[in-house]
């Protein structure tokens, strides 16, 4: 085991420093307006839809940040600054205060929701950067989207926080655009940030919600005795069966397999990302590195079981609590973040089927996700690696999926001393 993770971390390297960081950073910097193209096609040529979202544009930031904090590159420092720039000049609402969702090339208005999702990258992003960089805008605009959520967006009577809101801040919709639900998506991602910025800032307010939103996690949004999460609930927490709705992913991606009925499923990938999540916040939180044992191994032994593919290495999308999968295409970020998990899991628990799932995992991925061509990774494929989708950016797709897996990887692989 050791020659073959060994010959992994070779190959994430060279795929990291040779083809995917020298693609963004030719491609991603918009000379023109600043911020980020994310959209290009499967020859990485840029594909003309030059939209800017809130994810994307924070999740460059992120990565260039995160880039800069590993390499010390100074290049790096300076895409991520001039996406900074560019966020918070156009996407920051000056009346109500929060990121706005959309806006075009040349920074002109053209979503202005509140969706926590977008909030909560922003605070992941801007945190980041500070950390890398020492300019202290960064920390100062996270700590304002922070006090924001807990002004506008909290439950106070059912605990975690409304997910879908409009400019001023009021609730959406019910239904589709989805006022009335909570997810644990957002919820784990604003963990993630929340996360970042207590590493950032060392606020103890910050440190407590960070603590908070763990325990509402771990108590009304997952289920670590079958070793999965549930994807909706209502706003008391009461399970609902997954529907697309606005301004999310599942709702706006080309699709490749479906489930057409409503159906109360989880996703591998977000159960093996939760769980190394979980594990940095433990981190951040000084918290005994065996905290959360019992949740990663319940966890990624359920995707393990249940949505590994364990002839061609991959997971699935999704599948019910317990059985088969429902939907067996491969999709880029799950099997980008269950390589991080999966060592995580050997670093943590010293089982080597943790380590044998990654290597195969990497072999699928290598092989078959990434387009070493072009130096990004392909969108969509069937469970045999056959191309779905085979575009390397959309307004969904930047570095951060990519990027960081190759580095949280990179960054085990060396304490392993291989």
């Amino acid at each position: 085991m050791v020659t073959e993770l060994k010959r992994c971390k070779e190959e994430i390297t060279r795929h990291l420093e040779n083809e995917l960081i020298p693609f963004w950073i030719k491609n991603s910097l918009d000379e023109q307006y600043g911020g980020y193209l994310t959209c290009f096609d499967s020859d990485g040529v840029a594909t003309g839809d030059t939209d800017k979202y809130i994810v994307t544009q924070t999740r460059m930031i992120w990565g260039f940040s995160a880039l800069y904090r590993m390499y010390g590159d100074q290049r790096y420092l300076e895409a991520a600054r001039q996406g900074l720039e560019f966020f918070i000049k156009y996407f920051w609402d000056e009346e109500f205060g929060g990121w706005y969702w959309k806006v075009a090339r040349d920074g002109a208005l053209l979503d202005n929701g509140k969706v926590v999702y977008g909030q909560t990258f922003a605070i992941y992003a801007l945190s980041e950067y500070t950390l890398a960089s020492g300019d202290p805008v960064g920390k100062q605009y996270a700590c304002r989207t922070f006090d924001l959520l807990q002004k506008y967006c909290t439950d106070t009577a059912n605990g975690g926080y409304f997910e879908n809101l409009e400019r001023d801040w009021s609730l959406s919709a019910p239904g589709f655009a989805a006022g009335d639900l909570k997810s644990l998506d957002i919820h784990m991602h604003t963990m993630e940030a929340y996360t970042t910025l207590y590493e950032c800032t060392g606020e103890e307010i910050h440190k407590r919600k960070l603590e908070e939103i763990i325990d509402l996690i771990l108590t009304k949004m997952t289920d670590t005795t079958i070793g999965c999460g549930f994807n909706q609930f209502d706003i008391h927490f009461n399970r609902k069966p997954a529907i697309n709705i606005r301004r999310t992913w599942n709702a706006e991606r080309e699709t490749g397999e479906t489930i057409d009925t409503p159906t109360d499923t989880t996703s591998y990938g977000h159960n093996v990302e939760l769980c190394w999540l979980l594990n940095r916040a433990g981190e951040i939180l000084g918290k005994p590195a065996d905290t959360w044992n019992a949740v990663e191994r319940s966890m990624v032994d359920h995707a393990l079981r249940y949505g590994f593919d364990h002839d061609r290495g991959g997971v699935y999308r999704d599948g019910p609590h317990q059985g088969a999968p429902l939907v067996t295409d491969k999709e880029w970020w799950q099997n980008c973040e269950v390589l991080i998990g999966f060592l995580d899991a050997y670093e943590h628990l010293g089982d080597e089927k943790y380590a044998e799932a990654f290597v195969a995992t990497w072999d699928f991925d290598n092989r078959n996700m990434i387009n070493h061509e072009v130096g990004e990774w392909r969108q969509l494929l069937t469970a045999d690696g056959k191309v779905i989708i085979p575009n390397i950016g959309n307004p969904w797709k930047g570095i951060y999926h990519t990027g960081r897996a190759m580095m949280e990887c990179k960054r085990r692989l060396d304490r392993m001393s291989l």
